[in-house]
């Protein structure tokens, strides 16, 4: 695609970048407890890079704007991305900050805890987006998440309404929003927990599902949609609501299930398929993701992508 020019099908990340340092153990630690583990990986990841790097690999055109230390981690990443086939020039590398670094702990039934110093991450600002906002122009849809400053997405949302993108945004980690920010989003995708915070609903039931999606979409929200992990997902949208059932798979390690299932939604969106469509290719997506190991590394390419399903709740 030529600088400037503008294609629907393409999809801009704007996000994190890390380097994550996992330990599989028995079972996830108490506070104040320490437990011996028994393997240990060291692997990129920050949830808008494994975005970028899912949307490569099920076949999506992808830009990503994101910020790195001038350190090893930040080298690491920047050859990583370039074997992904993601184009690095849009990644800054800071000269002062440390890059970001994950420390995650994954039981064995591949649940995780995760602790993250966003180094370098923490300093991408509204003025980088507005550097690269030709990218936001030439982009059909803006993928965010919430690992970097919210000044920074909001400046993203911003330019992204101005040039009428479809803005979808993982909010995720959860944190308080403000209000106006719904009302110019394309997309949610929270899992249950970030639902409930958003919302105000316990989420326990599909009925539960419905009325926290009805509470996002007064906010303003056109469509979203809750993940429900190996229950699947939830879809509130303009052209299909209802429940989407998970595929089963041996769990074992559910790190970045979601941004695989996040990227996975965007790609099939630029592709113009449906609403449900879009929620059934993520959700084969994301048992890949979540049968295998690592962040990134997990994340299927599309010739890896089946058939099956499951309507249990």
């Amino acid at each position: 695609m030529k600088e400037g020019q503008n294609d629907s099908t393409s999809i801009l990340v704007i996000g994190s970048s890390n380097t994550d340092m996992v330990i599989k153990s028995n079972r996830i630690p108490l506070p104040g407890e320490t437990i011996l583990g028994y393997d240990f990986f060291m692997n990129p990841g920050g949830k808008g890079a494994n975005q970028a790097v899912a949307v490569a690999r099920l076949g999506g055109k992808i830009d990503f704007i994101a910020r790195v230390g001038s350190d090893i981690f930040g080298e690491q990443t920047l050859a990583h991305l370039k074997r992904e086939g993601i184009h690095t020039r849009t990644i800054i590398t800071d000269p002062v900050h440390a890059s970001g670094v994950a420390l995650i702990t994954v039981d064995e039934a591949g649940e995780n805890s995760i602790v993250v110093a966003s180094g370098a991450n923490a300093f991408l600002s509204p003025s980088d987006v507005i550097h690269h906002k030709n990218k936001i122009t030439e982009a059909g849809i803006i993928l965010l998440q919430l690992e970097i400053p919210l000044e920074t997405v909001l400046e993203a949302i911003k330019l992204a309404r101005a040039h009428h993108k479809k803005v979808i945004l993982n909010p995720a980690p959860a944190c308080s929003l403000p209000e106006e920010i719904f009302k110019e989003l394309f997309l949610v995708t929270p899992n249950r927990l970030e639902a409930e915070m958003l919302t105000g609903i316990k989420i326990e039931s599909l009925s539960d599902c419905e009325h926290a999606a009805q509470i996002f979409k007064a906010k303003g929200v056109h469509n979203s949609i809750i993940t429900l992990g190996d229950r699947g997902a939830y879809v509130n949208s303009k052209t299909f609501t209802g429940h989407v059932p998970s595929v089963k798979v041996q769990a074992a390690d559910s790190t970045a299930a979601g941004d695989v299932f996040t990227a996975a939604v965007a790609v099939a969106l630029a592709e113009d398929q449906s609403m449900e469509e879009a929620v059934q290719f993520a959700t084969k997506a994301a048992a890949i993701a979540v049968s295998r190991q690592g962040a990134q590394a997990s994340a299927p390419y599309r010739w890896e992508m089946g058939e099956g399903g499951s309507d249990e709740w």
